[in-house]
């Protein structure tokens, strides 16, 4: 049967030719003038149905870049109908696709970059359903997380059993997920139409139940806005599911007055829109706090002039208000919207992350406030115009605990993009980034923190520093070793030339190292070194007891766990993490490392990812900044890796180091990272403290049958510990995939 289903396989041929930003230099390989060079691809014989392609592109830059085919089914070329192939160093990439009818031509855009590129091979065979299903759900069953369990036929039956007639897409979009590299934009569209949809019979149940006696009011002030965005705005509220609302109006003295008759058909019409004209502009928090004055509802919502709500937005909030009446703050996902209406970029926010509000104000919209309270930190603050929302957020939740402050991992509010908006454009209101700044200092300031603010490595973000006593801390730095010379060498010598941090302390824990060349090099660091000393561990590798043993015989207030493939980059990285080290709420700090390439090895471990948990960007460029600039930003993370974490001993102590029984090789810094997180600290992330990590050099991967059932055991002591919990990460949102590391949306 399968000799007769190979045989249909038909090989298509096609010309490749150039299109536009690109050079053709030989046969095979070219160079590329821009970001996207295009190639077309000609041939007669692309029909309706599914093929199979085959690409291999190599090129000088060194990111794992990927390559794009578009289809043109006589409109030209279109995002919507593009299919991401992503590409692999030295390996040629397989993918299914499906075309929906015949095609005039299909476009290869081989790399992102400037770069001269060669494609290596590049051919697309014509092949049945019923092999296309077959290497579809085959792929599904081997790479997809949350399917794994299951055979291909079971996943086949079970997608077939939810949707006859979308089979096709339903399989598209998990298949797509099996890809390490699938973006969120890719499968943006499709999640509108599936997800959104789904969740309606759910949100008809809450319209019967949810109790709408406590009004909403919603202050939407205005400045010269624009008569349509304006009119969709207001419609937005006219339109919400939940009925008990006060739209409350305050022009800003504009200008321009094409909209005030808009405004005033509406408040004619409507007794639940209150309209007031001020007389001299005050700016947005002047305006802001006069639609304040007009409130008499229990619970205010935040709107702007050419924003849009969720259809079932304030009934959501509202619903968990009444749910959870002690919660003081609500605030939910979000994305934005073009001129044209068109739905993009989503926002898939973590929970409460206190650190991360520092550096970002990245709650945003739509938060939903308690008026009373609002009114008394005496709402908005003048001369803080293009941050006075995030300055409104530090003064609120400043006496909050995490337990009142809920997120809706719900996309609930569109925030309009257009030149002049910062959704358009962050840099359209370059004083922003001043006022978040004097927002910040100001809030500190009131809490008497001595702490440094400047601009973060993007507009619109920030920097804090927390001050290290002039009296620094002594820092136990904790480096296990067996063998490994080059890499230990590398790692001590970089510590000592590039740190600038005086106080710390270095213990090289000799694992049963039998090589001269090494045992040489730590006996001749000791003896050069007065704050480097040696301690042996004549036992097998067990990276937790390695550690324990070593944490009782520290000097140091502060412990770092520092694996001896770790190489420093920036002079202060370590006065960088001590710094938040010493903060009384926080428990263990990480840094942001690299592979040697410059790709992100960590830059925040997530619970779930693969089963257990996974890091961050992985294999991101070092200048690239993630998803909404988290690499680039101070927050929380649930956990940080181990090969570089700095805590403080009397909290390693209290949670009682790692788990040397059940975790002896991994997972014992996701353990030990709940652990300390449950105790009641905040775990943090910094990318000012740099270095490069060459991953398990020294210990090699788990493939013997005795390595592989230690890992499997550990595997399932974590899953059998922390059950739920890994699924459910606050520092990531639920809506984002589990099965790869790059902050792309979850199957639907």
């Amino acid at each position: 049967m399968l000799k007769n289903i190979v045989h249909h396989i038909a090989l298509i041929k096609f010309k490749l030719t150039n299109l536009k930003n690109v050079q053709q230099l030989t046969e095979n390989s070219w160079h590329s003038t821009s970001e996207d060079p295009q190639l077309i691809i000609r041939s007669p014989f692309f029909l309706k149905g599914w093929y199979f392609v085959k690409l291999k592109v190599s090129s000088q830059h060194t990111s794992l870049q990927s390559a794009k085919i578009y289809v043109n089914y006589g409109k030209g070329y279109d995002e919507n109908f593009a299919f991401v192939i992503h590409q692999h160093p030295n390996k040629v990439v397989n993918k299914v696709i499906y075309l929906q009818k015949k095609v005039n031509s299909l476009r290869l855009d081989p790399v992102e970059s400037k770069t001269d590129f060669t494609i290596e091979e590049f051919k697309i065979f014509r092949m049945p359903e019923v092999l296309a299903k077959r290497k579809l759900f085959k792929r599904i069953a081997r790479l997809h997380p949350e399917h794994s369990h299951l055979t291909p036929k079971k996943i086949k039956s079970n997608i077939l059993k939810q949707s006859k007639k979308n089979w096709r897409n339903e399989t598209i979009a998990i298949y797509k997920e099996t890809f390490s590299r699938s973006t969120t934009e890719e499968n943006y569209q499709y999640w509108i139409k599936t997800t959104e949809t789904r969740q309606q019979d759910s949100i008809n149940a809450l319209i019967s139940t949810t109790n709408t006696t406590e009004k909403i009011s919603i202050l939407l002030p205005t400045y010269n806005s624009n008569p349509e965005y304006l009119l969709q705005c207001i419609e937005s509220v006219e339109k919400q599911s939940y009925k008990n609302w006060q739209l409350c109006i305050a022009d800003d003295a504009s200008t321009k007055k094409d909209h005030i008759p808009l405004i005033k058909q509406k408040i004619s019409g409507n007794s639940r829109i209150q309209f007031h004209q001020r007389t001299e502009n005050g700016h947005i928090s002047a305006a802001s706090n006069s639609c304040l004055k007009m409130a008499t509802g229990k619970y205010t919502l935040l709107l702007d002039h050419d924003d849009t709500l969720a259809e079932h937005a304030l009934l959501l909030m509202a619903n968990k208000f009444q749910q959870s009446p002690s919660l003081q703050l609500i605030y939910a996902d979000e994305d934005k919207i073009s001129t044209t209406n068109t739905r993009f970029e989503p926002h898939f926010k973590p929970e409460w992350n206190q650190d991360l509000l520092y550096s970002q104000n990245y709650i945003g919209h739509p938060i939903l406030l308690k008026t009373k309270k609002l009114k008394s930190i005496g709402g908005f603050n003048l001369g803080l115009e293009g941050s006075q929302d995030h300055d409104l957020l530090l003064r609120y939740t400043t006496d909050l605990t995490s337990n009142q402050i809920y997120r809706i991992p719900k996309i609930l509010y569109h925030w309009r993009a257009h030149e002049e908006s910062t959704a358009g454009n962050a840099e359209a209101k370059n004083y922003t980034t001043q006022a978040g700044i004097k927002a910040l200092k100001n809030y500190f300031q009131s809490k008497k923190q001595q702490v440094t603010i400047n601009q973060g490595k993007l507009a619109n973000t920030y920097r804090v520093q927390w001050p290290v006593p002039t009296e620094q801390p002594l820092v136990s730095l904790i480096i296990p070793t067996h063998n490994g010379h080059d890499i230990l060498s590398n790692c001590i010598n970089s510590i000592i030339e590039k740190t600038s941090y005086k106080n710390y302390e270095i213990i090289i824990v000799n694992n049963r190292t039998n090589c001269q060349k090494t045992l040489d090099f730590i006996a001749d660091v000791v003896k050069n070194n007065i704050n480097i000393r040696t301690l042996d561990w004549d036992h097998p590798f067990n990276y937790s007891a390695i550690n324990n043993y070593a944490a009782k015989h520290t000097n140091g207030t502060i412990l770092g766990l520092i694996n001896n493939d770790i190489e420093v980059i920036n002079t202060t990285w370590l006065t960088e993490m001590v710094s938040h080290a010493i903060r009384a709420d926080i428990g263990c700090v990480g840094g942001k490392l690299y592979y040697p390439n410059n790709q992100i090895q960590h830059a925040g471990v997530i619970l779930g990812i693969g089963g257990i948990a996974g890091h961050g960007h992985k294999h991101f460029q070092r200048e690239k900044s993630g998803y909404f600039s988290k690499l680039e930003l101070i927050q929380n993370y649930s956990a940080v890796t181990a090969a570089c974490l700095l805590i403080e001993k009397n909290i390693f102590n209290q949670v009682n180091g790692l788990d040397q029984k059940n975790l002896p090789i991994a997972f014992n810094d996701v353990d030990f990272c709940i652990r300390v997180r449950n105790a009641g600290y905040r775990n943090i992330w910094t990318p000012y403290a740099e270095l490069y990590h060459h991953e398990s050099v020294s210990r090699g991967s788990d493939n013997t049958p005795e390595k592989i059932k230690r890992a499997n055991k550990e595997v399932q002591y974590m899953k059998n510990t922390w059950g739920k919990s890994l699924t459910q990460d606050p520092a990531y949102n639920p809506n984002l995939t589990l099965t790869h590391e790059n902050y792309s949306i979850k199957s639907v």
